[in-house]
């Protein structure tokens, strides 16, 4: 994993669970989910196509592991060209708000 990457997926991190935050709850930590689309058979997706989940709506019974991509799609009627949508929108707009910011300085 690149440098680059790496603070990708801590700003992906950041934002919480996309799911929850769409669901009306945002701010829960979230897990790095990569869809699979267009990959090989047990190989990750793009770390730029990561998409923050909590862990029951990553690994848990009502998530996308536990259900299924399709069934999760239909129960949440979002799929993970959605939310990687909306976590893209949310990385940008917190690069945003972050630009021109810096740490005051203590003065003694």
């Amino acid at each position: 994993m690149t440098k680059d990457e790496k603070q990708h997926l801590d700003k992906v991190a950041a934002i919480g669970c996309v799911l929850c935050h769409l669901l009306g709850t945002p701010g829960s930590p979230s897990e790095i989910h990569h869809p699979r689309k267009g990959t090989g058979m047990g190989q990750r997706g793009n770390h730029y196509d990561a998409i923050p989940l909590c862990p029951e709506h990553h690994r848990g019974s009502s998530g996308i592991h536990g259900m299924g991509v399709k069934a999760f799609t239909k129960h949440y009627d979002i799929d993970e060209a959605g939310m990687l949508h909306i976590t893209r929108r949310l990385v940008a707009h917190n690069d945003h708000l972050s630009v021109g910011w810096r740490k005051s300085t203590q003065v003694d």
